[in-house]
Order: C-alpha cells, then structure tokens, then sequence
C-alpha cells in the first residue's frame, strides 16, 4: 500500500508537466534535428535561445521535455522547458525543427523524504535514499527535465560516475565554483562521500549512490521530466 500510495502520488505530480488534454502516450520530448530559436510566443516574440542539434555540455543529440503545443498558422509549434533563469523557463519552438517523441519515465525527489523515486507510466521501478540541499542552499522546488546525461572520467571524483543537469538553478547561489549554479543529480566520491545518504547537506545538488547513478544512466535520457517537491 505504502509503495502503491508513492506511485500514485509521484505520478500524478510528474504527469502535470504533460500539455492539457495530452494522454499518457502523448509526445512528450523534443529531439533538436536543425539548430533553431525557442522563442517567448509561437512563431515570434522575444528570443529566449538558441538551440542546436548537439547536447550544449556533452557530445549527445539535444533533447528537451515538451509541455505544450499549439498550431498557429496551420504550423506546430511546441514549447520545451530551457535551462535557463528563472526556474521553470520555456521557450517555443518551431515543430518543423524537432522530432516529437515519448517518453513514459518520470523521476520524482522528494525533499522532506530525502529520496528520489522513479515511475515508468503509473508504476515505481526504483526508490533511492539521496543528498538534498540544505537549509542555507535548498534544493529549488517545482518542475524540471533532465537536459543531459555526462559521464565522468575519473568515476571517484566529487561527482562520482554520472551528472544529470537538471533545467534546475541555485535560488541561493547566481554563481557557484565558476559556473552558474546550475542544480543537477549526481553520483558521488572523494569529498561528497562525507554526508551520508539521507541527510539535507549539499549545496543544491541532489546526490545520489553511485550504483543508483548508473542505474539512472542505463535507463533514461535526456528530456525526461523531473518533479522536486
């Protein structure tokens, strides 16, 4: 009952990130085939980003969760999530730019729990203990996609195997360790390893055991969205 209760209420919250009226079955990813803008309104307004067919930070193809569509003009346009400020930015692009997949992934972080819960369609597949923020750099709350999945070389470093940007950034820090403070999930090694799992001690990020980290890895890709809550 107790695992029934998480899935349906992980679900229901990641589900909300789906276009009004949209099923299950419902495109749900964008995947970049030719570089384009994602723009405030359909077909115009202000540029908000220049998008291209390759992942920004690593060497895979560019994918993004896709929360609307509208046809204007008799033209699609979809409207991807961006990883950019503010938290939950999204941008219109151009459908003739993107092929409309689907995914039925969703990932679920709980913060109160300190735990991060995996659903495929309606059912849990994985519940992990993880490393929240803490009180002085939270873990921003809301809804988000995984943008890309990077290994690392080492795996025994701060970030362990695998960093999952996240479309998340920092509420606490506007620059962290050279970059922008962006929010991802991560694995973990060397320094990281010193808060145990479970506890409310990192500076945003959220970090996760290794082994779950490749489990992560080998199941989903980018664009999948993620509830923090």
């Amino acid at each position: 009952m107790r695992i029934a209760g998480i899935a349906a209420a992980c679900a229901a919250a990641v589900l909300a990130l789906l276009p009004a009226g949209a099923t299950a079955a419902t495109p749900n990813l964008a995947r970049i085939l030719f570089a384009t803008k994602a723009t405030a309104a359909p077909g115009g307004g202000r540029l908000l980003a220049r998008l291209e067919p390759f992942a920004p930070l690593g060497r895979g193809e560019a994918q993004y969760a896709v929360t609307a569509r509208r046809v204007v003009g008799g033209r699609l346009f979809v409207r991807v999530l961006l990883a950019r400020r503010p938290n939950g930015s999204a941008g219109w692009v151009p459908g003739d730019d993107v092929a409309l997949e689907h995914t039925s992934w969703r990932v679920g972080i709980d913060l109160r729990a300190r735990r991060v819960t995996v659903v495929e369609g309606n059912r849990v597949v994985n519940v992990f203990p993880a490393v929240v923020g803490r009180d002085s750099s939270p873990t921003p709350r809301g809804q988000f996609a995984i943008s890309e999945l990077l290994p690392q070389r080492p795996a025994t470093g701060f970030f362990g195997g695998w960093v999952f940007p996240l479309t998340a950034f920092s509420d606490t820090y506007t620059e962290f360790q050279g970059g922008p403070g962006r929010v991802a999930i991560h694995g973990r090694g060397g320094a990281s390893l010193l808060d145990p799992l479970g506890t409310a001690s990192s500076h945003g990020c959220i970090r996760i055991a290794n082994t779950d980290a490749n489990w992560l890895a080998n199941h989903l890709e980018a664009g999948v969205p993620v509830t923090i809550r």
